[in-house]
C-alpha cells in the first residue's frame, strides 16, 4: 500500500493534497481487488457446489430404478449433513491457523471469521470440495446400506477425516504443503502439489468407498453361485450423461478456481503474465485430459466388448478428470494428453480386476476416483514445468519440478508420501468406521429390502411412479408401479449371497 502511493504521488503532479489522492485511489484499487477476487472465489464455489447435481444425476442413473429415491437423497444429505459438520468442526480442523501441521485449532462455527487472509467466500468453497469428497464415497456403497450408516460415516468424513488431509497438504501450517508460511521446512524441499486434491478429495472419498464396499460385500446377483460376474446396470443412460456433463462444467470450477484469488500478477505491470491466464491454462488442461480419457476409453471398451458405451466412456471422461486436478496448474496442456490417456486405461485395468475380486462398486468410484486420483499425484511428480511451478508456488527459488522435465527425484518422492498416508489414514479411520457399523448391524440391509428394492421398503415408494392400467394384474389393484419394472426379473439371493447380509 505505502509503494502505490509513494510511485503514485509523483504523478499526480505534486500538489499540496496529492500524497491524500493517491492514498484514495490506492485504497479504491485495494478494495476492488478484494472485490474481484473474493467475486471469482464465490463463482468457483458455486460451480463447485453444482457438481452435486452432477453426482445426484449420475448415481440416480447408474443405479437401478427401485433404488433412484434412496442414491439422491444421500446425495441431498451429503450436502446437508456435510455443511453443519464442516462449519461446526471441518473448516477449523483443516484451515484454523495458526496451528502445527497435523490439524487446525482455530475457526470452530467460523469464530474469528472473517480474518485478512480468510474470509466466508473460503469456508464456502472448502465446503463445496468436502461434501464432493463424501458424495464419491456414497456411489461405492449405493443400492445396499442402511440410511443411517450414511449420515454417520458422511459426518465423520466432512468433519474428521478430509479436513485433515487437507491440512496436510493445502494449509500454510500442513507438514507436507506446497505452500507452506515462509521460514517453515518443505517435505524434500518441494511439499506436495495437490492443486485442486486428486489426493486430498478424489483418493479419499474413493479411499473411504472401497472400504466401505469391501466390507458390506457385493449386491446379491452381481456375483453367481460360480463367481461369474454379473452386470446389474444403472436404469438410465440419459441421467449418467446429464450428470456428467454437469460435473464437466463443475470441475472449472474445481480446478481454476482452487487459484482462489485471480488479480495477481506474474510480471510487470501491464504485462499478460498472471494469475488470470494461469487459471485458463488450467481449464485448458483440465478439458484436453478429460477428453482423452473419454476417447481412450471408447476405443479401449470397443475392442474389449465389441460395442460403443456411452457409461464407459463418461467413466473415462471423469476418471481423466480427476487425475489431471493434482497437476492442472503446472503442467502443459500436451502433458495433460497423456494424463488423460494413461487415466482410462488406470481405470480399465482396475475395473477389470475389481470383477477378478467380486469387488462391487456400482459407480466404480473407488477404481475412479481413487485409483485414478493417485495417478494424477505421480503424473504431477513426473511432468510439472519449472516455470509454472514458480509462477504458482511463489517464494521459494529452487524449488524441485517435474522428473520428466528435468527436475530430479524430489517431488516425485513427496507425491509418493502423500499417496501412501492418505491410504494410511483413511484406511485407519474410516474403515474401523465401517466396520464398527457392521458389527452393530446398521450398515447393510436385509437381502428381502435389498431385492424389493430401497426405495419401496426404506423411503415410502418408488421415484418413478405411473398409472399402469394393468396394475391389478402385478400389485393387487392397489399401488403403482412401472411396466417394465414389473416385467423384470431381477436375480434372487443364493446362501452364499444372503449370509453376507
Amino acid at each position: 500500500m505505502s509503494s502505490c502511493s509513494s510511485e503514485l504521488t509523483p504523478l499526480l503532479g505534486g500538489a499540496a493534497n496529492s500524497s491524500a489522492a493517491a492514498d484514495y485511489i490506492c485504497n479504491q484499487f485495494t478494495d476492488a481487488g478484494f472485490a474481484i477476487d473474493t467475486t471469482y472465489l464465490l463463482f468457483s464455489a458455486y460451480l463447485v457446489f453444482a457438481m452435486q447435481l452432477g453426482f445426484a444425476m449420475l448415481c440416480a442413473g447408474s443405479v437401478r430404478a427401485k433404488n433412484t429415491m434412496n442414491i439422491m437423497l444421500t446425495n441431498v444429505l451429503d450436502a446437508a449433513a456435510g455443511g453443519l459438520f464442516y462449519y461446526l468442526f471441518g473448516f477449523a480442523f483443516a484451515f484454523g491457523g495458526p496451528s502445527n501441521g497435523f490439524i487446525g485449532k482455530h475457526f470452530f462455527g467460523l469464530k474469528e471469521v472473517p480474518q485478512s487472509n480468510f474470509d466466508y467466500s473460503n469456508f464456502l468453497y472448502q465446503w463445496a470440495f468436502a461434501i464432493a469428497a463424501a458424495g464419491i464415497t456414497s456411489g461405492s456403497i449405493a443400492e445396499r446400506t442402511q440410511f443411517v450408516a450414511y449420515l454417520i460415516y458422511s459426518a465423520f468424513l466432512t468433519g474428521f477425516v478430509y479436513p485433515i488431509v487437507s491440512h496436510w497438504f493445502w494449509s500454510g501450517d500442513g507438514w507436507a504443503a506446497a505452500g507452506r508460511n515462509p521460514g517453515e521446512s518443505l517435505l524434500f524441499k518441494s511439499g506436495v502439489i495437490d492443486f485442486a486434491g486428486s489426493g486430498v478429495v478424489h483418493m479419499v472419498g474413493g479411499i473411504a468407498g472401497l472400504w466401505g464396499a469391501l466390507i458390506e460385500g457385493p449386491r446379491i446377483g452381481r456375483f453367481d453361485h460360480t463367481g461369474r460376474s454379473v452386470a446389474l446396470r444403472g436404469h438410465s443412460a440419459t441421467l449418467v450423461v446429464l450428470g456428467t456433463f454437469l460435473l464437466w462444467f463443475g470441475w472449472y470450477g474445481f480446478n481454476p478456481g482452487s487459484f482462489n484469488v485471480i488479480f495477481k500478477t506474474y510480471g510487470p505491470s501491464g504485462s499478460i503474465h498472471g494469475q488470470w491466464s494461469a487459471v485458463g491454462r488450467t481449464a485448458v488442461t483440465t478439458t484436453l485430459a478429460g477428453c482423452t480419457a473419454a476417447l481412450t476409453t471408447l476405443f479401449g471398451k470397443r475392442l474389449q466388448t465389441g460395442h460403443w458405451n456411452a457409461v464407459d466412456v463418461c467413466n473415462g471422461l471423469l476418471g481423466g478428470f480427476a487425475a489431471i486436478t493434482s497437476g492442472c496448474s503446472v503442467v502443459d496442456p500436451w502433458a495433460a494428453i497423456i494424463c488423460g490417456f494413461v487415466s482410462a486405461w488406470v481405470l480399465i485395468g482396475l475395473n477389470k480386476l475389481a470383477a477378478t475380486l467380486k469387488f462391487d462398486d456400482p459407480l466404480e468410484a473407488a477404481q475412479l476416483h481413487g485409483g485414478c486420483g493417485a495417478w494424477g499425484i505421480i503424473f504431477t511428480a513426473l511432468f510439472a514445468r519449472e516455470k509454472y511451478v514458480n509462477e504458482v508456488y511463489q517464494g521459494r527459488p529452487g524449488r524441485p519440478y517435474g522428473l520428466f522435465m528435468g527436475g530430479g527425484g524430489r517431488l516425485l518422492a513427496a507425491h509418493v508420501i502423500q499417496i501412501l498416508v492418505i491410504l494410511g489414514w483413511v484406511s485407519c479411520t474410516m474403515g474401523p468406521l465401517f466396520f464398527a457399523l457392521h458389527k452393530l448391524g446398521l450398515l447393510r440391509i436385509s437381502a428381502e429390502d435389498e431385492m424389493a428394492g430401497m426405495d419401496l421398503t426404506r423411503h415410502g415408494g418408488f421415484a418413478y411412479v405411473y398409472h399402469d392400467e394393468d396394475s391389478s394384474a402385478h400389485d393387487g389393484g392397489g399401488g403403482f408401479m412401472l411396466k417394465s419394472a414389473a416385467a423384470r426379473v431381477e436375480p434372487r439371493p443364493t446362501p452364499a449371497t444372503t449370509n453376507q447380509v
